[in-house]
């Protein structure tokens, strides 16, 4: 009995590009991140604690993917198919809103996460030059961190207000 070896996939169709593009999302040509960073804020209605927790996962699982997906497709060190990475970054900051935050809340946090993805001032900057899956990763994940204290900080000194 012999045992063949499987033939790769074909690049685009392998579960890690699957993952990396959240589902094909990232392959949107307009502004795909911030479709990537859209498709997670109905978790905003889960709470701070599970949008923390959820932002954990699509992490592990955005890093191995976004690895995976950059072996699979190498020329672009950061391709703008790669939307799991805002889609984890998101929820990050999603986890900084309060229990009771409304529409307003929601609308800051995608806003304040978005332009500092785009903006990518200081430590954000810093983490995208580390390159590969990591800085594909890690830029949107200090963008989210930030995001989120910045909400926390707007709530504690003008509480009501994300409401």
């Amino acid at each position: 009995m012999s045992v063949e070896a499987v033939p790769p996939a074909r690049p685009g169709v392998t579960p890690a590009f699957v993952v990396a593009s959240l589902g094909g999302l990232g392959l949107v040509r307009v502004f795909p991140g911030t479709w990537g960073a859209m498709l997670v804020l109905p978790a905003v209605l889960l709470g701070p604690l599970p949008c923390l927790l959820l932002a954990l996962v699509v992490t592990a699982v955005g890093w191995w993917a976004a690895r995976q997906a950059l072996r699979e497709r190498p020329g672009d060190a950061d391709p703008s198919w790669i939307v799991v990475d805002e889609g984890a970054g998101q929820l990050l900051a999603l986890a900084g809103l309060p229990l009771d935050a409304g529409a307003a809340g929601l609308v800051m946090a995608f806003a304040l996460f978005r332009a500092l993805d785009i903006l990518k001032p200081g430590p954000v900057g810093w983490a995208d030059r580390l390159g590969g899956a990591l800085g594909v990763m890690l830029d949107d994940l200090v963008a989210g961190a930030l995001a989120a204290a910045g909400l926390m900080l707007f709530h504690r000194y003008w509480p009501g207000v994300l409401n």
